[in-house]
Order: C-alpha cells, then structure tokens, then sequence
C-alpha cells in the first residue's frame, strides 16, 4: 500500500515527505476503519491525521475512547 518501509521511521516522521499520496492515505484509512471496525469522522478527514504514525494512532485512540 505504500511505497516506503513505514519501520524505518519513526512515530513522528511525515509520511507525505516519505512518499505517501492522497490515494494512500484513503486507502490507509480504510483499512484501518476496517481493522478496528471504527468510523473516521468528517472533522478528523485531514492530512495532519494521517501525516504520521503517531498522528494515526492518536486518531484511532480517540475514536475509540468516543465509542467506549
């Protein structure tokens, strides 16, 4: 899905510099809705969401808290 080795960097590295598009970053967040069976909401549709790995599990956390 993208087209860089995501465990040489670190939390905090910017995927979008490492080379990941728009295309991927849709594609990151369906899989992740698929694999936690969560809702991204419309206001967490951004590209600082998904602009790092901390930043995404920052995210899925919070959906999840909201759900609980």
């Amino acid at each position: 899905m993208l087209p860089f080795d995501v465990s040489k960097l670190s939390d905090q590295d910017s995927l979008y510099d490492a080379g990941m598009t728009s295309f991927a970053s849709v594609q990151m967040m369906l899989a992740l809705e698929e694999e936690f069976d969560i809702e991204f909401p419309e206001q967490m549709l951004t590209r600082r969401t998904f602009s790092s790995l901390a930043s995404i599990a920052d995210a899925v956390s919070q959906i999840k808290e909201q759900a609980a």
